[in-house]
């Protein structure tokens, strides 16, 4: 394997947002579920500036967005949608810091990335960045930064945790295949050059000073070899989307050293089967792949399969503690 496998991640972890907007509680729950990799919980109900893309345009240097009747807008200085992201930010760090007195370990950030916000975040004209590709390059810059200083401010709050970085990118497919809708609805804008992609999505993880960073999207058909090549340590998806056709790309990237992050929980309310029944689809596809069964707890780490934001409380409990004890028994058991 590649020299990715020397990051060590946690069994299990979340993927980001959780239900309600008590930040101490979510922070609480997270904690208790995953001793070894927590994650800093998102809160998106409690509105605009808690939701993914407010809360990442909220990260941003020298850009500014504002709430609009059609979404979140760039503008030219920061307005009360700013200072309330960057405040719902503040209180969710304070959680996570109380509750991570002296934590050492491996500690997980989610920010939405540089493809999907593009895709997000309109211009004055009201079509997206992506439209622009000055738009997107400046965007990413401002990201870039943006994150350099959110994970800096993590380290400090926290100095024991060795941070792993996640970026959203639920767009990305989209964006690749040119069917991100204009503001009009009546057409898509242009695929960007997959080239154009990658060097840009390099660029942005770049920021984190080759400590590890993963790519996550719980749509169909993400594209695993292009996050590959474009340097992420792990690729975080809805296990349930995988077909056959995916097999071989999967194969390459574990043999490649590439972490899966294994979405095999549901995100939303509903029974949830026995742990060992959460894995059974994991170890099948092993054994379709032809790899070494012993291979599993160093490859995969399991999560729920999307944000746990349109959950219950009571059940986002369960899910976290669920996928936990999944992953235990996927490395007890792994044949």
């Amino acid at each position: 394997m590649s020299e990715k496998s020397v990051f060590r991640f946690g069994a299990a972890t979340g993927v980001g947002s959780m239900p309600g907007g008590d930040a101490r509680e979510a922070a609480k729950t997270v904690g208790g579920s995953f001793e070894d990799f927590p994650f800093l919980a998102e809160l998106p109900a409690r509105g605009p500036g808690a939701d993914m893309i407010g809360r990442t345009a909220g990260m941003l240097v020298e850009l500014y967005a504002r709430v609009e009747p059609s979404g979140w807008r760039l503008g030219d200085r920061p307005g009360r949608d700013t200072r309330r992201a960057r405040s719902w930010l503040g209180e969710d760090l304070d959680a996570l810091e109380e509750f991570t007195q002296g934590y050492e370990g491996q500690l997980k950030v989610q920010a939405v990335g540089p493809w999907t916000l593009a895709s997000a975040l309109e211009l004055r004209n009201g079509e997206a960045a992506l439209s622009d590709p000055g738009a997107c390059r400046d965007l990413a810059a401002s990201l870039a930064e943006g994150l350099r200083l959110h994970l800096a401010e993590v380290r400090r709050r926290i100095p024991g945790a060795r941070l792993v970085l996640q970026l959203d990118e639920p767009s990305l497919t989209a964006v690749l295949r040119g069917q991100v809708r204009s503001a009009s609805g009546y057409r898509t804008h242009r695929a960007v050059d997959r080239q154009v992609v990658e060097a840009i999505l390099r660029d942005v993880m770049a920021v984190h000073g080759g400590e590890p960073v993963v790519i996550h999207s719980c749509a169909p058909d993400v594209p695993f070899a292009l996050l590959r090549r474009a340097g992420a340590a792990a690729v975080s998806f809805d296990f349930s989307l995988l077909t056959e056709r995916d097999d071989d790309t999967i194969g390459e990237a574990v043999e490649g050293g590439t972490r899966l992050f294994a979405g095999v929980v549901p995100g939303t309310d509903g029974p949830l089967s026995d742990p060992a029944g959460s894995v059974v689809g994991v170890r099948t596809l092993w054994r379709r792949l032809g790899l070494h069964p012993g291979l599993l707890a160093e490859a995969v780490t399991l999560t729920p399969a999307c944000g746990l934001a349109g959950a219950s409380p009571e059940y986002a409990r369960r899910a976290l503690a669920h996928c936990a004890r999944a992953a235990r028994s996927l490395a007890d058991n792994p044949e």
